[in-house]
């Protein structure tokens, strides 16, 4: 049994070995795989160590030997490849809703997953310099606990930035432009119907075990995508049905932001327009008014009238 424990150890060993200081451009002989082990005190002889890499071959792991001069072994397959984990790792420094330490601490695990000399390449990846970060430390427990939440069917409480407490139905996540969102069902304080909440500015999430969920009916024919499409930046307003007339070059931008469902209607001019679900608010007017006319909304009219009011109040502000 001693034996046994002994040579489970050594093949635990070796493969750290591999995992953490092996690549394709770094290999490692058998006296150098022979002398590592034995810095870790586990004794071998050499000739053991090809019968170890057989039984790690046979075990899955996919080491490589390369003959000649600066030749050895090396593991040659990871559940992630470099490419793979510099995607990864930009995409958690570009996280704003993730706090800095806490970045520091996932790089450092996904670093953990390639050899040393790979690791120090996802350093040097892209950062997103200057962008405002949360400085929320619970932002992780708070994205479990709704996880779970949704998972099992319970409602939720949680303290929200605006210093008021909630109680709702969770129902999805939801990614939106560089921030993470809870869209959940919420029954009180005014008129019943599906909203939406920063998960960074949430604080004190607690899964209500006693509480199912809550909106059943709606839920069933709740559509996240075309929700998200409504709702620019994430703000509320009234839904209308807004049509928009569009100069032709921005075909492929109107498809991107509504979707390539979106059925564009020609006009003689070359121009074209569409029909959509918009909650109006400012960003959504902004949105109109940065495209310098290119994009008119040619209806409903409340939507038309308060586009003109907005270019009146502009007008007066900058004295045109």
């Amino acid at each position: 049994m001693a034996r046994q424990e002994k040579q489970k150890r050594k093949l635990l060993a070796l493969v750290r070995i591999f995992e953490s200081e092996t690549d394709e451009a770094h290999r490692l002989t058998v006296p150098q795989l022979a002398e590592k082990l034995e810095a870790q005190g586990i004794p071998c002889e050499r000739k053991s160590i090809y019968t170890d890499i057989d039984a790690l071959r046979e075990m899955g792991y996919e080491i490589l030997l390369q003959r000649g001069r600066g030749g050895g072994y090396w593991l040659a397959h990871r559940t992630f490849e470099l490419a793979e984990l510099k995607l990864l790792v930009d995409a958690v420094q570009s996280c704003r809703f993730i706090p800095q330490e806490k970045t520091g601490a996932l790089i450092g695990k996904l670093e953990q997953l390639a050899s040393h000399y790979q690791a120090a390449q996802l350093q040097r990846q892209v950062y997103v310099a200057g962008r405002p970060r949360s400085q929320n430390p619970q932002i992780l427990y708070s994205i479990d606990a709704l996880h779970e939440a949704i998972n099992t069917g319970r409602q939720v409480s949680f303290h929200y930035a605006n210093g008021k407490d909630h109680t709702v139905s969770p129902w999805q996540l939801a990614w939106d432009g560089g921030s993470y969102y809870l869209i959940a069902y919420q029954e009180y304080d005014s008129k019943a119907g599906v909203r939406h909440y920063r998960v960074d500015r949430m604080s004190r999430v607690q899964v209500l075990q006693d509480k199912p969920c809550a909106g059943g009916a709606l839920h069933e024919s709740f559509n996240l995508p075309a929700y998200l499409k409504k709702h620019f930046n994430m703000y509320g307003g009234p839904e209308y049905r807004v049509t928009l007339r569009c100069a032709p070059e921005l075909r492929e931008a109107m498809l991107d932001r509504f979707g390539r469902e979106t059925i564009l209607i020609d006009e003689p001019d070359g121009s074209f327009h569409f029909t959509t679900p918009v909650c109006v608010s400012g960003p959504f007017l902004g949105w109109v008014c940065g495209f310098e006319g290119k994009v008119v909304v040619t209806a409903p009219a409340e939507v038309r009238a308060r586009l003109a009011l907005l270019s009146r109040r502009m007008a007066d502000v900058y004295g045109c």
